[in-house]
């Protein structure tokens, strides 16, 4: 066999490789395209999923802008402190008791206030128990001016008390206050009080309920009605400043606490202040409503120990001898029944409406007499008796 010329063999090989080349150049491309094409459709997902998470967000927050919510960012709540900090003040002052041995001795309690100005005076608001029984009572602003006070008018049955500084007048700026009224669960609420006596302490939280009865030890037997209850933190110290709503106005006066609750407060309604601090500062007290009976509120236990085909309204278990509701024929409950480990009386009158209104509670009967009646006015009042409806004209007392 011959042999094949020299330069036919480079030619093959050169060939060869250039195949190769070209074959390996391919193969590193497809596999480059290959993972360009598998990282953009990972990012592709990556983004159709971001895309979606954006889109909830944005859904949410335009459900939290048609609500009726308002959102507090940190540098509006420093503001709203900056726009009321000069108006609020430390109460302090000495309460007098006696131990055993019959030795008097004196505890310094604390307390918070606010300026007000709704008669062309300035005047100092803050709860009835923190000036109740003190002497030498002092009011101090965030600058450390302290001044005396004198107690103008006070009412223990809605824990309010209006006081008179002895204060320079270009030293007095009071704080708007508005209708409780406009108040709905949810709202944002700001608490500016002395806590345990640290004092300018800022406070937030939501409306948790409106129109709540409170039992106090200050009011006795009966309940301080009308009462918003907040998820501001309340504690000592706190009672007697203000409650405010958003745009910087006094709603309400913070007041107490449930002991052992958590987040948990309450506050007076600033109608209570607009409604009472005439006869306050003229009179020096105020005279609430009397219906001269007592409840229980009626839900589904109560109903079926009590024999009722209604779960809900205020069942009489008392009527006060010669009473506004004696006297319009009020019955009260006759015999004693005993379930869930409670007693009540059954056989009375079924309260379930006054004038216009459903009372489905005793909350609902406390606070309507309280924001709707004055003493001697006549109310409607729907009770079932014996399964029939019937209504007691009955003219309200003045509480005694």
């Amino acid at each position: 066999m011959s042999e094949q010329p020299r330069g036919t063999s480079l030619v093959r090989l050169s060939a060869f490789l250039l195949l190769t080349f070209v074959l390996g150049a391919y193969v590193g491309y497809a596999l480059y395209s290959y993972d360009t094409q598998s990282s953009i459709s990972s990012l592709n997902q990556r983004i159709s999923v971001l895309e979606g998470q954006v889109g909830s967000l944005n859904s949410q927050i335009a459900q939290l802008q048609s609500s009726n919510w308002t959102i507090l960012p940190a540098a509006s709540l420093n503001s709203l402190y900056e726009s009321v900090k000069d108006s609020i003040v430390l109460i302090k002052g000495l309460v007098a008791s006696t131990d055993i041995l019959g030795r008097v001795t004196y505890q310094e309690v604390l307390g918070s206030g606010f300026i007000i100005n709704l008669t062309g005076v300035p005047l100092l608001v803050t709860n009835y128990h923190v000036v109740d029984g003190m002497i030498n009572g002092s009011m101090a602003f965030i600058n450390g001016d302290a001044y005396p006070f004198e107690v103008l008018g006070k009412d223990k049955y809605s824990d309010l008390a209006i006081l008179r500084p002895s204060v320079p007048s270009d030293k007095l700026k009071p704080l708007t206050i508005v209708t409780s009224e406009s108040l709905k669960v949810g709202d944002v609420v700001v608490a500016v009080g002395n806590p345990f006596g640290l004092q300018s302490t800022l406070t937030s939280g939501i409306v948790s309920q409106l129109d709540r009865s409170i039992q106090t030890e200050t009011a006795g037997a009966y309940l301080i009605s009308g009462v918003i209850q907040v998820s501001t933190p309340i504690n000592p110290g706190n009672s007697g400043g203000p409650l405010i709503d958003s745009q910087g106005r006094v709603v309400g006066i913070t007041s107490a606490i449930l002991s052992g609750s958590q987040n948990l407060g309450f506050a007076i309604p600033s109608d209570a202040v607009i409604r009472e601090l005439p006869d306050l500062v003229s009179k020096g007290d105020y005279k609430h409503p009397y219906l001269g009976m007592s409840g229980v509120s009626v839900d589904y236990l109560t109903a079926r120990a009590a024999g009722l085909n209604i779960t809900y309204g205020v069942l009489v278990q008392s009527v006060t001898q010669g009473g506004p509701s004696e006297k319009a024929g009020m019955k009260a409950g006759t015999t004693l029944v005993s379930f869930a480990g409670q007693q009540i009386y059954s056989g009375g009158d079924l309260i379930v409406g006054i004038n216009s209104g459903k009372i489905r509670t005793m909350d609902d009967l406390s606070s309507y007499l309280e924001t709707h009646t004055s003493p001697g006015q006549t109310v409607n009042v729907t009770v079932i008796r014996n399964g029939a409806t019937q209504t007691l004209f009955v003219t309200l007392g003045i509480r005694p």
